[in-house]
Parts: C-alpha cells; sequence; structure tokens
C-alpha cells in the first residue's frame, strides 16, 4: 500500500484519509513522482541554472555543494521557470453541495481537493496563487501570493466558506480582473449550472486581457443520466422549484440533453479560446489534473 498513488485511487477513498490539506498533498505528491514532463507552464524537471536564495524558497532545491564550497546558498532553477499570477475560482453554491450516491464526494468537496492540489503544484513552482469561492456572490478572496503560508491560507479560504445560496459566476470572473493586474492564469471549478451565455461574456473579457483561462466542468455520474423509481419528485436545490416527472419515459431525452449542454460549453469555450474539461466526481484527481497536459 506504500507505494500505492493516492492521485490514481477512488477520491471518495483518497478523502476519508483525512482533511483536504491532507488529501492535496498526498495527491500531489503522488501526481508529481509520476511525471516524466509537467504539463504545467512553469513546472519543469530539466535543471537550467544557478539563483540566489530568496526567502520562502524550497529548501529541497538548495544546492547544497555550491553550499559547502563557497558558504553562499544557491537554488537550482529548472527549464521554463515562470513567476506565473494564477486565481483559481470554486463554486460553492448550493448545487454543488449534491451527489448522487453515499459512496461519491459531493461536486464541491471534490473541487474543494481539485483546487487544493492544483494550488499546491502551483505555489512550489514559485507561481503565486489565489483564490475566489462564490455563489451568487463573491464569498472569500485570498490574492495572490507565494509567500509562505500562502497555501494554509488558501486551504482556510476553501473552508470558511460554506455551502451557499445560488450562482452568479459571472461577478466573480469579473472580480478577477482587479486581483490580476497582468497577464495570468485563471481557473474555473464549478457545475455550470448558471447563465451560460452571461459567464461566457467574463470569460471571453479575460481572454481579451490576456489571461490563460481554464474551466473544469465538474458532474456527478448521477447527472448524466435519468433514473429512479417510476414516478418522483425533483427539487431545485437553489430555488423552491420542483417537478414530479416519470424517468423512463423521459430518460432518452434528458441524456440527449446532457451531452448536448456540454457540447455547447465545450464549442463555446473552445471558439473563445478558453480551454475546457470535463470531469466527474469519480475521477482520479491526477486523471483530472492531467487533463492541464
Amino acid at each position: 500500500m506504500a507505494t500505492t498513488r493516492l492521485d490514481l485511487l477512488d477520491p471518495a477513498e483518497v478523502a476519508r484519509l483525512g482533511g483536504i490539506e491532507i488529501v492535496a498533498q498526498g495527491v500531489v505528491e503522488g501526481f508529481l513522482a509520476g511525471l516524466h514532463r509537467s504539463p504545467f507552464r512553469g513546472f519543469s524537471v530539466e535543471f537550467t541554472e544557478h539563483r540566489a536564495y530568496q526567502p520562502g524558497d524550497e529548501p529541497r532545491y538548495l544546492d547544497w555543494k555550491i553550499l559547502a564550497r563557497s558558504d553562499r546558498l544557491f537554488v537550482k532553477q529548472f527549464e521554463e521557470e515562470t513567476n506565473l499570477r494564477a486565481m483559481i475560482l470554486v463554486d460553492s453554491s448550493r448545487s454543488m453541495a449534491w451527489r448522487g450516491a453515499e459512496d461519491r464526494l459531493t461536486k464541491r468537496a471534490y473541487a474543494d481537493r481539485l483546487a487544493a492540489a492544483l494550488a499546491l503544484i502551483l505555489l512550489r513552482q514559485r507561481d503565486a496563487t489565489g483564490l475566489v469561492t462564490f455563489d451568487a456572490a463573491v464569498r472569500q478572496v485570498v490574492p495572490a501570493r507565494v509567500k509562505a503560508g500562502q497555501w494554509t491560507r488558501l486551504v482556510r479560504g476553501l473552508l470558511e466558506t460554506p455551502d451557499g445560496g445560488g450562482t452568479a459566476a459571472e461577478g466573480a470572473l469579473r472580480h478577477v480582473t482587479s486581483l490580476l493586474a497582468r497577464r495570468g492564469l485563471v481557473v474555473l471549478i464549478s457545475d455550470l449550472l448558471f447563465d451560460r451565455d452571461l459567464a461566457l461574456t467574463a470569460l471571453r473579457y479575460l481572454r481579451h486581457r490576456g489571461h490563460q483561462v481554464i474551466v473544469f466542468h465538474v458532474m456527478d455520474r448521477a447527472e448524466m443520466e435519468l433514473t429512479g423509481p417510476p414516478e418522483v419528485r425533483f427539487r431545485d436545490p437553489e430555488s423552491t422549484a420542483s417537478v414530479v416527472v416519470r424517468p423512463r419515459e423521459l430518460a432518452r431525452a434528458y441524456a440527449v440533453t446532457v451531452q448536448r449542454e456540454i457540447a455547447a460549453w465545450r464549442s463555446a469555450c473552445r471558439r473563445h479560446g478558453v480551454m475546457y474539461h470535463h470531469v466527474q466526481t469519480d475521477m482520479p484527481f491526477g486523471l483530472a489534473l492531467r487533463l492541464l497536459a
């Protein structure tokens, strides 16, 4: 079991090992150990040169041979080191608190752990990383920094954001423009159950400003098809609306509609230069991170 890579296990199994911090650290260690070349812009395994040590640099990058020879601290610098500025946006609306079965994570729990793992990778490569959580309004803002303790602040921001109400992603996306003064990376993690046109307007604006934008469309496997008893009432978690349906009669039309929505998001994002990735909450975290290759 000691050699098992947590990033390739079932997400719910990994989550039972501990909190967000433990899960994210375990996932990242396994993920990085399995890389030959990193898919992340800025992270690299090929050494290029040395630079003087700066407070906050990871001790593992220190060159001990130079220290022994010259009594001066230098760190090893790797190919394409960038000092990127990144903002991770996590949807905390009530629909994200849903799961289709007890043996799976909620969409929000999956998103939080994926965000924490991604943030840890970015910070390890010396990229300033921040966080925005939102539902109908912006709930938490952690400005992008790279100093010591930043990852703890990001995780605290996730933990201190309760499950909210409705969703208004465009407001959070527009807020990011004031947090990134120069070109950077914006990662949106959401079930995308909000107005697509408004959100795409904000995403296009971020691309127009020169930012790289990535969307993780998080869904539960149970959302992909309509199942249940002969007659069942479905309630919208973000409103008082409900409807009684016969799943067997609507199953085919429902599946077609879901696939059409996924295709519409993928097509619209790619048309505007936004990277789109559809992930389900039973996808191992390492495979979700690999989508960034």
